[in-house]
């Protein structure tokens, strides 16, 4: 799992007569622990699972492009369940009846199967072919832009399972912060599980914590208990940051017998369960972790589009306009929005873009100068002289790098 880049199109995009400045050299940022202590466990996890820079290549040798292949399918394969137990395949417990289309077959009116996903399917992480790395959204491995293909899993229902559902007790934990639709997500996660035959389910409370605080029982999940939670906010099970205690967790998921663990999280919480899921592993465990991205900044690779990312761009766009009101209502006014994300700026993207009145963005994957003729300040005062206002939309994490030996100085870390 990475962080994935904003940069694309977001840099020199012209929207009637405003131009959507981005400063600097549009490059992408090696994951840093900015706000963190960089020798902390949690920058040491967090850098560890998420972090997925390309290996070094010499491109003068010839088969740097079996390399790079070798080294994208080893990262980008999945683990089994059959890896490390032995266990035989079930014939699957999922109907297609009731997605399934009636075909007209010499006449007469029959029902598809076709509706399960082959083990061997593969989707094209990367469909642009690239000519040169000067293309507008070039993201080349090579100064050649040479193609490589790059095929990932396809994820949907099996033929084949390895559980029988009957006896299975499956698990949900939200962790992190709020984020819209995780009540629409446990919903979700209940009515397939039960579809399958599953009817052994339990919510954990207050994320991870609840694995390990006595006083958080577990919540028996049905269809009437998860009927209506999707029309109200906020997780039901609770949320809360950090206390992952790994092998503390797994005792939990032993005792409690689970043998699903659904979690859903962002960046950290995946770090987390990816451990969860290694722990499990070496205990030689029949327990299957399933990662459910979460995360209002949609910087999950492999993800079009993350929960929750929608809400958090719609919302941005109250505070962009009542900025542009302001700023445009003052003499020579300058109206600055601060939007969330720390280490990507796709909120900060995409508002911007959506509202058509930002003036400069700024996120953390584009390195930016204040000064100079090329700064941002300069920038600045051409669109006062010309314009007689601006607006800034800036991310959280823009600049951090500018403002980290000032940080350290007074003697703390945001």
């Amino acid at each position: 799992m990475a962080l994935k880049s904003a940069v694309g199109y977001a840099c020199s995009i012209t929207s009637g007569q405003k131009h959507l400045g981005c400063f600097g050299v549009p490059r992408c940022n090696r994951l840093q622990c900015v706000g963190y202590d960089k020798k902390s466990k949690a920058c040491e996890l967090v850098t560890r699972a998420i972090s997925m820079d390309r290996p070094q290549l010499d491109f003068s040798n010839p088969d740097w492009k079996e390399q790079f292949q070798e080294d994208f399918n080893r990262r980008f394969n999945l683990p089994h369940l059959t890896d490390v137990i032995d266990v035989e395949p079930k014939p699957t417990t999922f109907s297609l009846k009731s997605r399934a289309p009636l075909e007209n077959v010499n006449g007469s009116m029959q029902e598809s199967w076709n509706g399960y996903v082959n083990d061997d399917d593969r989707a094209l992480l990367k469909v642009i072919k690239f000519a040169s790395p000067t293309s507008a959204g070039a993201d080349c491995i090579d100064p050649d832009c040479t193609w490589v293909e790059q095929w990932v899993h396809r994820a949907g229902p099996r033929k084949q399972i390895y559980f029988e559902p009957q006896y299975v007790k499956a698990g949900i934990v939200t962790c992190g912060g709020l984020c819209p639709g995780l009540n629409d997500v446990i919903r979700q996660i209940v009515l397939t599980l039960e579809k399958y035959g599953v009817k052994n389910i339990v919510g954990i409370q207050h994320g991870f914590r609840g694995f390990f605080e006595n006083h958080l029982g577990e919540v028996l999940l049905n269809r009437h208990v998860v009927q209506n939670i999707n029309l109200a906010g906020g997780s039901f099970l609770g949320v809360s940051r950090g206390g992952a205690n790994i092998s503390d967790i797994v005792d939990s998921i032993q005792a409690r017998r689970l043998d699903m663990l659904f979690v859903l999280g962002g960046n950290g919480t995946h770090a987390g369960a990816n451990l969860i899921h290694e722990e499990c592993r070496k205990r030689k465990l029949k327990v299957s972790i399933v990662g459910v991205p979460k995360t209002i900044d949609n910087d999950i690779l492999l993800m079009d589009k993350t929960f929750g990312f929608d809400t958090a761009v719609e919302a941005a766009q109250r505070a962009i306009n009542s900025a542009y009101i302001e700023a445009h209502s003052a003499f020579h006014g300058i109206g600055l929005v601060k939007l969330m994300g720390r280490s990507s700026g796709f909120i900060t993207m995409h508002a911007s873009l959506s509202s058509g009145q930002v003036d400069i963005c700024l996120i953390p994957e584009v390195p930016f100068t204040l000064d100079g003729p090329n700064g941002v300040l300069r920038h600045l005062e051409h669109l006062i002289e010309t314009k007689g206002f601006a607006l800034i939309c800036v991310a959280e994490g823009a600049g951090q790098v500018r403002l980290l030996p000032d940080i350290k100085q007074i003697g703390f870390l945001v």
